[in-house]
């Protein structure tokens, strides 16, 4: 497992890469897996915000949530529970997505990055923020094994083996919006070709260093990596 001193530096490195690309704003948070029973959340506060050497707060998978740490991160919970090769989660709040779920409507897998998450990234369809127990269960068996999960009106959430693929699958994420809400705008979304499934098994690879290069795409110049 991570230790924790690099899945703090690499938490920290998250919350800014995805501050500085636009999937979160004032608000949404990110977690790595420390193991079977932990993982550690970042600050409490903006995203890009998250200093240099910033602590981060370790959570219990099961149990309650420490001091200060904000009512969501029971997603968090919910999804290490419930799945044991989740190694990292991310909440974010990119503009096409939270358009995109505000129409309480799922994107299509029509380009390559929408494979990653085919048939398509389900929707949960409640506009109240996920602050209890109950609620953040019922995303987490709304997003079942998918890659991520859509709430109406308020963003989405990704989960990945490592924290950096969750990261590159919200970037994902956000651009299946994109191209989801511009097939609508273009009145082709109905008519336009849908990935078969098939074809989205074999496109959604991770050959090729694909999510390591976005990873460095959306990291780059990062203090705490060019230190």
């Amino acid at each position: 497992m991570t230790s924790e001193t690099e899945a703090a530096r690499l938490v920290r490195v998250a919350s800014r890469a995805l501050g500085r690309h636009g999937l979160v704003h004032a608000y949404g948070h990110c977690s790595a897996r420390l193991d079977a029973d932990s993982f550690l959340v970042c600050p409490a506060r903006p995203m890009g915000l998250v200093e240099v050497g910033e602590a981060c707060t370790r959570v219990p998978v099961d149990g309650p949530l420490p001091d200060g740490v904000l009512g969501e991160v029971r997603i968090h919970q919910h999804i290490y529970r419930n799945r044991p090769e989740a190694g990292g989660v991310v909440r974010f709040m990119g503009p096409n997505v939270m358009a995109l779920a505000a129409l309480a409507r799922s994107p299509q897998p029509r380009h390559g990055f929408g494979t990653y998450f085919a048939p398509e990234a389900p929707l949960w369809n409640d506009i109240q923020l996920i602050r209890d127990d109950e609620k953040a269960k019922g995303v987490v068996a709304t997003m079942g094994s998918n890659a991520g999960v859509l709430m109406r009106g308020n963003g989405a959430v990704t989960a990945g083996e490592s924290l950096m693929e969750a990261v590159v699958l919200a970037w994902y994420l956000e651009d299946c919006c994109r191209v989801e809400l511009e097939a609508l705008k273009s009145g082709l979304a109905d008519t336009a070709p849908v990935i078969t499934p098939d074809a989205a098994r074999a496109r959604a690879t991770k050959a090729g260093m694909i999510f390591e290069r976005m990873w460095d795409h959306l990291t780059s110049s990062d203090p705490e990596l060019t230190q």
